[in-house]
């Protein structure tokens, strides 16, 4: 498994590489965000782990000018911005997840082990999201593999929100993705499906959470 690490303190980054190296990945890095920038546009890794704090070039608009290229690699962002916005935006801009400065090694492990679980299961047909699973050949879901009663349209939400776990997913994402298929979808008709699929994921523990002026989130609720 090949890692792409950015990252410009020089402690921190020497750091991480060693614990990389530990968990048997091969690790690149880089110090500088222009020559990040530059060798994802070459190069393919499995995982990225990015700063947004980097000279020459900001880790957020790395991640923005990586997705625009259509790149599906998962990318990590470590960011010393305790704010729900910044987050929202990393995330919306491409990140798989995130972690906040400072932390503890054995937590971000945790967290690059579960997006190449992730990335894995959907390379072989399935996705998986938390207790979540959907088959992509079957299309059903389960959740502790126990089978949901979904229609056809809300397995299409289902499945988008899926393969962006704890990514922000907007409206027109989820129209083109249902227009894709046939007639043409409109933002109401999305908020009627995706109403119906958090009603019927609300009991399962899991929210399809609304961010006003955004779109929505998929995660574990709260509660």
């Amino acid at each position: 498994m090949r890692i792409l690490l950015v990252e410009d303190d020089p402690a921190l980054s020497s750091s991480l590489k060693q614990g990389l190296l530990q968990m048997g990945f091969s690790v690149e890095l880089s110090q500088d965000g222009a020559e990040a920038d530059a060798i994802l546009a070459v190069r393919n890794f499995d995982l990225i782990v990015l700063d947004l704090g980097l000279p020459n070039m900001s880790g957020m608009e790395i991640l923005k000018r990586f997705r625009k290229r259509g790149a599906t690699t998962p990318v990590l962002i470590l960011t010393a911005r305790d704010n729900l916005q910044d987050k929202v935006s990393g995330l919306k801009a491409g990140a798989d997840d995130y972690v906040l400065k400072p932390f503890d090694f054995e937590e971000l492990e945790a967290r690059l082990q579960a997006l190449l679980r992730r990335t894995q299961s959907e390379r072989s047909g399935f996705i998986d999201a938390g207790n979540l699973r959907l088959d992509k050949s079957s299309r059903e879901a389960f959740h502790h593999n126990q089978p949901l009663s979904l229609s056809s349209r809300e397995v299409d939400v289902l499945e988008l929100l899926m393969s962006r776990y704890g990514r922000v997913v907007s409206k027109d994402q989820i129209s083109e993705h249902l227009t894709g298929m046939d007639e043409e979808i409109g933002q109401n008709a999305v908020e009627v499906y995706v109403h119906r699929l958090r009603k019927k994921l609300e009991p399962l523990g899991i929210s399809v959470r609304t961010l006003r002026g955004l779109g929505y989130l998929l995660e574990k609720s709260d509660g």
